[in-house]
């Protein structure tokens, strides 16, 4: 079984659809929050994540699009860019958005967008916070996004409180989590924060018992193009090229 993990779309179509051609066949498509914010496209990514039978969590953003107060604590940029997906989303969009959960559980998988302690908002992005996250997990591994960062936690099966492992995880990088408490990341679709412009995301085998991380080159100046005659934040729209 081959499964798509996905995060931090940000309402980037293009990156998700090159994502999703390079992931292949897969049994299922899982994704993280954040589908929506930033980007030129929301409708279009929520279609898409649809028509691939998609399921998944809220995230912060997900929550601010559909009225939350989250909205209150984003910085000036990205407030500009919820106000105006708040202006531009379907109805449709709005109401699979508002339906998402904010924590879901697939057989050994816990699904949250920031961590099983706060799942919309805290980032694990330390050695305390992923052991105390690995510890508060209801099942064996669990999968996270929000840092936009990809990564593998790693933790004593037999001791979910013990010494975490942090694994920084690149391209075509393979981790086996059988034996082991495990939290990973894949890494953002739409607006990657690590120094590498492509698209990121994971592809989890369970039978296996194994995760493996992937980029994607996808067309950042038609995004940048879309997202400046939308009139979002020009910084936004920048930072695309550098991954940051």
């Amino acid at each position: 079984m081959r499964i798509a993990v996905l995060s931090d779309i940000h309402s980037n179509l293009i990156a998700l659809d090159a994502v999703l051609a390079h992931a292949g066949r897969v049994d299922a498509v899982w994704h993280l929050g954040d589908i929506v914010g930033y980007g030129p496209d929301p409708d279009g990514v929520v279609a898409r994540l649809a028509d691939v039978g998609a399921i998944g969590v809220r995230g912060n953003h997900d929550a601010a699009a559909v009225g939350g107060r989250e909205i209150d604590s984003f910085n000036r940029e990205a407030r500009l860019a919820m106000e105006w997906t708040r202006a531009h989303i379907s109805s449709t969009t709005h109401d699979w958005l508002d339906a998402l959960p904010q924590v879901r559980t697939e057989g050994e998988m816990t699904l949250v967008h920031g961590s099983p302690l706060d799942p919309t908002w805290e980032y694990v992005t330390d050695e305390r916070s992923a052991r105390e996250n690995i510890a508060a997990l209801p099942t064996p591994h669990g999968l996270h996004g929000h840092t936009h960062v990809p990564i593998a936690w790693f933790g004593r099966a037999d001791d979910p409180g013990a010494r975490v492992q942090g694994e920084v995880t690149i391209d075509g990088d393979v981790r086996g989590i059988a034996g082991r408490r495990a939290f990973l990341n894949p890494g953002s679709v739409g607006q990657p924060r690590d120094g590498d412009p492509r698209a990121s995301y994971l592809i989890l085998d369970p039978g296996s018992g194994t995760a493996s991380w992937h980029r994607v080159e996808y067309d950042i100046d038609a995004v940048a193009a879309a997202m400046t005659a939308a009139g979002l934040p020009a910084r936004l729209a920048e930072r695309l090229s550098f991954g940051v």
